[in-house]
């Protein structure tokens, strides 16, 4: 079981001038995510949600508060979907999945990957040779391949165009219901939050805090129904109008 627990009483970063005011990220931030469970962090830009992310996976240890990632005697594996796809540009699309991997991964769990996000065709083409939605989805392919117990992403979408982002985050979910992970995902997009979230959280400016989280009742065999998206998002927008500053 890899439920997250987080409780982080503050995040400051220091001034970079003489003169300039330390800048506190995180304040009396509380959640939990449940085992399996996919969560998006809704909130503004430059509000510290890369940095709770950081946190989270271990990358940034200056901080005063408790991160409990599953059982305390297991050391859960995290797999992390940055905004950048940082693929290596020297090596293939199957070559950057299998360096990600602990161990060799077997041939058909890759093959399976490759299929399900539809990048047989490349497995075998450099960086430099594919668009950005598919080296997006290689990165995607990357992080689940070390079968992770936590998947960490960061506006894995950000700069694609909408018909490529909803072919994408509809490979996501597909390859998620196979493989199903924690998941905190971070968007400032509603709408794609509620395609893919069971649970939206949405934060506050900094220092960020939680404000609210709210169930997605949306059955997740109809995330692909745009008026269904929409009428929920128009429903949220109405009854919690502050929302709207968040996005």
């Amino acid at each position: 079981m890899t439920a997250i627990h987080i409780d982080i009483a503050s995040k400051v970063y220091p001034p970079k001038h003489r003169k300039q005011p330390a800048h506190q990220a995180i304040a009396k931030f509380g959640l939990s995510v449940a085992d399996n469970e996919f969560v998006c962090l809704v909130g503004p830009s430059g509000c510290g949600k890369t940095t709770l992310l950081n946190i989270i996976a271990g990358l940034d240890d200056q901080y005063q508060g408790k991160i409990v990632l599953g059982q305390q005697q297991h050391s859960p594996r995290i797999g992390y979907v940055f905004q950048n796809p940082r693929l290596l540009p020297w090596h293939s699309v199957r070559e950057n999945i299998e360096l990600a991997a602990p161990q060799p991964l077997a041939t058909d769990l890759l093959d399976s990957l490759l299929e399900t996000m539809q990048l047989t065709a490349v497995q075998n083409a450099y960086p430099e040779h594919l668009s950005l939605g598919m080296s997006r989805r290689v990165a995607i392919i990357r992080a689940f391949a070390i079968d992770p117990d936590i998947l960490l992403m960061d506006e894995p979408f950000v700069s694609l165009d909408a018909p490529t982002a909803r072919q994408v985050r509809d490979l996501l979910l597909r390859l998620w219901i196979q493989r199903p992970h924690t998941v905190l995902f971070v968007t400032h997009d509603l709408r794609e939050a509620i395609a893919l979230a069971d649970r939206l959280v949405f934060l506050s400016a900094p220092p960020m805090r939680v404000i609210s989280g709210i169930k997605v009742p949306i059955a997740r065999n109809q995330r692909n129904d745009e008026q269904a998206i929409e009428s929920f998002r128009q429903q949220l927008l109405n009854n919690h109008p502050a929302i709207k500053q968040l996005l």
